[in-house]
């Protein structure tokens, strides 16, 4: 079981390359799929099935997966599907496992809610750790940087950051969808071949987008927290925190998409002035030495010299080196049967910009209005300034509109001073 869509597709390529020579059937699940052919490949045998909780347990609600011969359960970033709230499903799927299985759980970070869960679920368990406990907890491949940044300057900083010496593929992760796909028009525009992924774009899309950047034809990928657990992308030098990351570890995960297997790689968080309390808490979790970050522009010096961007950077890549990759448009929008309905209106069909399109406003209905006059209806000649019917009352309400405006007409305002008619206001009125 894994907590996103791309992890389980990724673990499951993973295990076909792994186990293909073995002759190992591997089926991944998850939302936005059809249902059909994932049924179909589960009515024929599989040795190895991937998937999220979600839609592993709607398979089981319809009978057409069975866990009773299940030998090995594997929770991949177990951490993160508590966070999302799937705890709840992970039990019921577990409650149908037999008891006598091997049970693994895989994370970066282990809060006291996983070991409360492996207590609960687990047999003698034993604690792997696959780094030395001198390490700090941030990884120690990556070189970070940290720098106090106004939120109207950071399109600008980013877009120098993209050009700098040495740059690969880059990851650029926001607090919103709103934002990724504000930060993803907005470096097109500027000229660098990028694209978003979040959770309201169809599934087709999501997948079009990381096949894009895994093959090298986009550069730049804007995502939320999606993408932020287990993925694993080859050559990806720089990881880009738009906005201050929520916790520690959510810091942790996201520069760790770069400096993988050994390799070297940037981070670089931009921290706001709201946020400058929310980021001491995660430096000191993870004592780290940017307490006080530097108030860091566009055009500082410092921001050119560390992160060895060229003198004269400006924020638009120039004619001559714009979309010098494929781009997204070369990669094919797969057509997969979605399930449900995006954000934007439209069921796994290309964006080409992106903001989301503006539902149509339902038509209003005209309202009749019948002109009324002291609570009684008004004829439509007399609305016209005719004579009233017989019967409506106009005469009535004539006069005392009539006696209304005298009395407007006929009020007297008088002078006073400290609260007494001022001297003269009697032969002034009388004069007037």
């Amino acid at each position: 079981m894994a907590p996103t869509r791309e992890l389980a597709l990724q673990v499951t390529d993973d295990l076909l390359v792994a186990g293909g020579k073995l002759g190992s059937r591997v089926l991944s699940v998850y939302g936005g799929r059809a249902y059909e052919p994932q049924i179909d490949a589960l009515r024929e045998g599989v040795d190895v099935v991937v998937g999220t909780p979600g839609r592993l347990l709607d398979l089981v609600k319809q009978k057409h997966l069975d866990l009773s011969q299940i030998e090995i359960l594997v929770l991949d970033e177990a951490d993160r599907m508590l966070d999302l709230g799937f705890l709840p499903d992970i039990e019921r799927i577990i409650e149908r496992i037999p008891a006598k299985r091997q049970t693994m759980m895989f994370s970066a970070t282990m809060p006291g809610e996983i070991v409360a869960l492996s207590r609960a679920y687990l047999t003698r368990p034993t604690n792997v750790r696959a780094e030395s406990h001198t390490e700090s907890d941030a990884t120690p491949q990556v070189v970070q940087h940290v720098f106090q940044a106004h939120q109207m300057d950071k399109p600008e900083m980013v877009a120098r950051l993209l050009q700098a010496e040495g740059r690969g593929l880059t990851m650029i992760f926001c607090q919103t969808k709103r934002a990724c796909d504000r930060v993803a028009a907005d470096l097109v525009q500027r000229g660098f071949d990028a694209a978003a992924v979040h959770g309201d774009l169809g599934q087709s899309q999501r997948e079009r987008a990381l096949r894009a950047f895994r093959s090298g034809k986009i550069g730049v990928l804007v995502a939320t927290d999606v993408a932020a657990r287990g993925l694993d992308v080859d050559d990806v030098t720089h990881v880009v925190n738009y906005e201050c990351p929520d916790s520690a570890d959510t810091y942790v995960h996201r520069i760790g998409r770069t400096g993988r297997a050994g390799k070297e790689g940037v981070a670089v968080t931009f921290v706001d002035w709201n946020d400058l309390t929310r980021w001491k808490l995660i430096n000191s979790t993870l004592d780290l030495p940017f307490a006080a970050p530097e108030e860091t522009y566009s055009t500082s010096p410092h921001f050119f010299s560390v992160l060895g961007i060229p003198e004269g950077t400006k924020g638009r890549l120039p004619k001559d080196k714009r979309h010098d990759r494929a781009g997204l448009a070369a990669e094919e929008l797969e057509d997969i049967g979605e399930t449900g309905r995006n954000r934007s209106g439209d069921r796994g069909g290309d964006r080409d910009r992106g903001h989301d399109r503006e539902r149509p406003r339902p038509r209003r209905r005209k309202r009749d209005r019948t002109r009324t006059r002291g609570g009684k209806p008004v004829e439509a000649g007399e609305a016209k300034g005719g004579a009233p019917a017989a019967g409506s009352g106009g005469a009535d309400d004539n006069v005392v509109d009539a006696v209304a405006t005298e009395r407007k007409r006929s009020r007297n305002r008088r002078r006073t001073r400290a609260g007494k008619p001022a001297a003269g206001t009697t032969e002034a009125s009388q004069s007037a």
